[in-house]
């Protein structure tokens, strides 16, 4: 009997954020809760809020301010978030918080 996976279509999208004012709990206040907006966009299976954690090896960059990690259904999902108004307005609110941002995106196989 040959085993069948069914394997679900899924893509991951890995935000990182580093503040202008990295020591400010008030950009971070404020960054945090627009996150927790923008997880209400329609097209997000799962979403984790996250802050370095307090680890200390060579691989790891914990030069970050916050991580926004989003599971969607299918690359289709994605695509939406990226134009759906609740994201377009996250934008506009928090972009003036931070200095970069780096993405990165993957899907399973």
């Amino acid at each position: 009997m040959a085993l069948q996976l069914n394997l679900l279509i899924m893509f991951v999208h890995h935000v990182f954020f580093w503040l202008k004012n990295a020591d400010s709990a008030a950009d971070k206040a404020a960054l945090l809760a627009g996150l927790a907006k923008l997880k209400t966009a329609p097209s997000i299976a799962t979403a984790y809020i996250g802050l370095p954690a307090d680890t200390n090896r060579p691989v790891i960059d914990s030069s970050y301010s916050v991580s926004w990690l989003l599971l969607f259904d299918s690359d289709a999902d994605q695509a939406a978030y990226q134009t759906d108004p609740i994201h377009l307005q996250f934008v506009a609110d928090c972009a003036h918080l931070w200095e970069r941002v780096l993405v990165y995106d993957s899907v399973n196989i």
